[in-house]
């Protein structure tokens, strides 16, 4: 499974950004959305099981960010709304195997793309 991100950029508060995330490979993973800004962990920001029948938020950004896929077209989509400042991070989209659990955490996670800058300005 490959994962590939794209969609970030700068932006300025209460703007919207939309990140992709296509996937090649074995498409039938739950997916998830986590961040990082510079010096702190990596936080957990939405996630989509496998079918999209299910999604997940982060407390931060519940109510302004929509995550979403389409199977058929190998892709899946953050719609992030109402920017902050402190959705300052580097996005990561990831995968892992349906029904393993631990949708909030990193670690749960087996394969991760490489990362998009979203950068918001106030």
């Amino acid at each position: 499974v490959q994962l590939q991100a794209c969609g970030g950029g700068l932006a300025q508060a209460g703007d919207s950004l939309r990140l992709s995330c296509a996937v090649s490979g074995r498409t039938l993973y739950d997916m998830g959305w986590f961040r990082q800004a510079p010096g702190r962990e990596r936080e957990f920001v939405a996630a989509i099981r496998w079918n999209g029948d299910t999604t997940y938020y982060g407390d931060s950004v519940k109510g302004r960010f929509t995550i979403s896929r389409d199977n058929a077209k190998n892709t899946v989509w953050v719609q992030m709304d109402s920017l902050k400042p402190e959705d300052t991070a580097v996005y990561f989209c990831s995968a892992k195997r349906p029904f393993s659990g631990g949708t909030y955490l990193a670690g749960s996670y087996q394969y991760w793309g490489q990362g998009t800058q979203v950068t918001v300005s106030s």
